[in-house]
């Protein structure tokens, strides 16, 4: 039987990249997916793919940084889906400017990625709470090496502060909701090739070296590489794992 037979899933920033190898992965193992990204022609190829694969999948359009609409997304999933037991906050931006830069790109960059990475992980997480209780649901959290450390190439800290709090809501919730059965893990990719980095991968070439030199696999991953660790934390096979983060990043965090 497949991991994941008679779950609703949603995966935000479902449009391409991680978010999407997760959905496409989570309708192999039997999901219903319902795709979110703020893109709503990404969010639809992404169900495109999963129904010409043969799995059953919706497409929607949603910016988790605005709580309105993450209630209304989370209301009309209920009606014309059903019951969600399965969520994954993946949806994220990143930028580049550290604290000394151009004052006003710097809090505009910091209101921008505070807004969608960890606002919006509570936004999307508040709106299907109800549904997740219910089924005694799974969340799954996308952090990253920086919810540790601030990485040595050049990196907001903007982007090391969502993600040190999208770990902290993470064992927060956890300890919360465990009573009610729900299980809240996270996953801390390390550098994943996808089109978030994909212009500083072009054009900073000694970045990626830097990345690479520093992780033991001795190279980027790709979005597939953090499929199974997340079926593994939706599945039944994490039963007993809850607060936690599976790191999948090469192992750059060991040295």
């Amino acid at each position: 039987m497949a991991l994941l037979q008679n779950h609703i899933a949603v995966v935000t920033g479902a449009g391409g990249g991680i978010g999407r190898a997760i959905a496409l992965g989570y309708a192999r193992e039997g999901a219903r997916v319902a795709a979110l990204d703020i893109d709503p022609a990404a969010a639809s190829e992404t169900a495109k793919q999963i129904k010409g694969a043969g799995g059953k999948a919706d497409g929607f359009a949603l910016d988790v940084s605005n709580r309105a609409d993450c209630n209304a997304i989370a209301k009309r999933i209920a009606d014309e889906i059903g019951r969600v037991s399965i969520l994954v906050n993946n949806a994220g931006i990143t930028r580049r400017s550290g604290i000394g830069g151009d004052a006003e790109t710097v809090a505009r960059e910091w209101d921008d990625i505070i807004g969608v990475n960890l606002n919006g992980v509570f936004n999307v997480t508040h709106a299907f709470l109800a549904p997740l209780r219910a089924s005694k649901g799974r969340i799954v959290n996308l952090g990253s090496i920086q919810s540790f450390v601030h990485v040595r190439t050049p990196s907001s800290p903007a982007y090391t502060a969502s993600k040190h709090g999208v770990l902290g809501f993470t064992r927060a919730l956890a300890a919360e909701l465990g009573k009610d059965g729900v299980r809240v893990n996270a996953i801390g990719p390390g550098l994943i090739e996808t089109a978030i980095n994909a212009n500083a991968r072009a054009n900073h070439p000694e970045m990626i070296k830097t990345f690479i030199d520093h992780t033991p696999l001795g190279r980027a991953g790709q979005p597939e590489d953090i499929v199974g660790p997340a079926i593994f934390l939706a599945s039944d096979l994490s039963a007993y794992v809850t607060g936690s983060i599976v790191m999948a990043d090469g192992g750059y965090r060991t040295v």
